[in-house]
């Protein structure tokens, strides 16, 4: 690579933890998708933020301030790309109104069909906030895969769809999907396309979920519930406000001994917050422990990432 000052300034800045990171990581094949780095965790000072995803073969950036030398951080992605894998770099601006995206390197690719554990996923890296795929999750879905045979599983804010891909591929008898977003439950229903499965065994509620129990209850009783919700959605949910009013429903939809999956990611609620609430709103529930996130996503502060717990039903 030409010696630049500006490669010189990008690299010291990086204290060469960065490029080393990308180095290793593009150094032989990566057929799956994986968070390459996660600054977010703040475990190297001065790159908090900065994230790096890899979405075969598309390179996500996601930056949450002014990046320099934008031209520089491409040439060092191409130069670890030894394998020839990279086909698009795109960054993400979410410091910017609507998070907008550049794209630095390649043709422009609205949608991509990533792998994970045998799963294919449909992603839009950089088109909107999220991609399609949350790369943390990636243990809690090889649970649901190992844990779900013969189980009817409800997944609540199921986004699109990826954990009750899973579940099905772990042989669960039936899945029930809720989310009010239209749009994420027909990109959920292409997921389970995409991995062959039976939509006869898919039943999708796209509607509020507060408004929705009478229908879910029509598919249960349930042997696994799966509670993901987003922290604070405008106008459909707050973990604070709206989380109890979820747990008391478990009674009236899980079978006797059901699993419930409940998550929480907000860096305001500590690690004993969804016990303590579990236990005041589901006393009939025991916890079990938890999932940890996917180690690519380590936190100098893990009480303050994502949290993933197991309970038990009376």
């Amino acid at each position: 690579m030409p010696d630049y000052p500006e490669q010189d300034y990008w690299i010291s800045q990086l204290d060469k933890v960065l490029a080393d990171i990308v180095k290793r990581f593009f150094s032989c094949p990566q057929q799956e998708a994986r968070r390459v780095f996660h600054g977010r965790g703040q475990l190297y000072e001065g790159l908090e933020h900065l994230c790096i995803d890899w979405f075969a073969p598309v390179v996500l950036i996601t930056a949450y301030q002014h990046i320099e030398n934008l031209e520089v951080m491409r040439e060092s992605i191409t130069s670890a790309d030894v394998c020839s894998q990279v086909s698009s770099i795109v960054i993400q601006k979410r410091f910017e109104k609507n998070a907008p995206s550049q794209l630095l390197q390649g043709a422009a690719l609205e949608e991509v069909i990533v792998k994970e554990n045998g799963l294919l996923f449909e992603v839009r890296p950089g088109l909107q906030q999220n991609a399609g795929l949350f790369l943390d999750m990636r243990l809690l879905r090889e649970w649901l895969l190992e844990n779900s045979q013969c189980r009817n599983v409800l997944n609540l804010f199921a986004y699109t769809c990826s954990l009750s891909v899973a579940a099905l591929a772990g042989g669960a008898r039936s899945v029930t999907n809720v989310d009010m977003s239209k749009t994420s439950m027909r990109w959920g229903e292409r997921n389970h396309e995409h991995n062959n499965q039976d939509m006869r065994c898919v039943s999708s509620i796209p509607h509020n979920l507060f408004t929705s129990w009478g229908r879910i209850k029509q598919f249960g009783r349930y042997d696994l519930v799966i509670i993901d919700p987003p922290s604070r959605q405008r106008g459909s949910f707050d973990v604070e406000k709206n989380y109890p009013a979820v747990l008391k429903k478990l009674p009236q939809l899980c079978n006797p001994q059901a699993e419930v999956i409940a998550t929480v990611n907000s860096p305001f609620l500590d690690a004993d917050y969804l016990v303590a609430l579990f236990a005041k709103h589901a006393p009939t529930s025991s916890y079990i422990d938890s999932i940890s996130p996917a180690p690519e996503f380590a936190d100098k502060y893990p009480q303050k990432g994502l949290k993933i717990y197991r309970f038990a039903m009376a």
